[in-house]
């Protein structure tokens, strides 16, 4: 849903789970047609797709400073900030605008 609740785009997983830093995971992403998801569609990947995760961290495509972005926990559904520069599981998403 956009921020006006209504839908604004069909979200779609594809295929590959990798390391990668954040900053490599961004590029990696690009390369593949797609992108980091957000932290709103992690959280709707774990509620809709959690079988196709690890029970482990994953990077979101959201900074919240120069040095962190948001991770999310595939088994808990838990999301907290980690350093960039840290290797952390990555799945890539595409998004197609309604």
């Amino acid at each position: 849903l956009g921020d006006d609740g209504k839908p604004s785009h069909h979200l779609v997983l594809l295929q590959g789970d990798i390391e990668a830093t954040w900053n490599d995971a961004k590029k990696l992403a690009e390369k593949a047609g797609g992108a980091l998801p957000s932290r709103r569609e992690q959280a709707l990947l774990f509620a809709n797709l959690k079988a196709e995760f690890e029970a482990d961290w994953y990077w979101s495509g959201e900074q919240s400073s120069e040095d962190y972005a948001f991770i999310q926990h595939f088994d808990d559904g838990y999301q907290s900030l980690n350093y960039k520069d840290y290797q952390r599981r990555c799945r890539f998403v595409r998004r197609s605008i309604i």
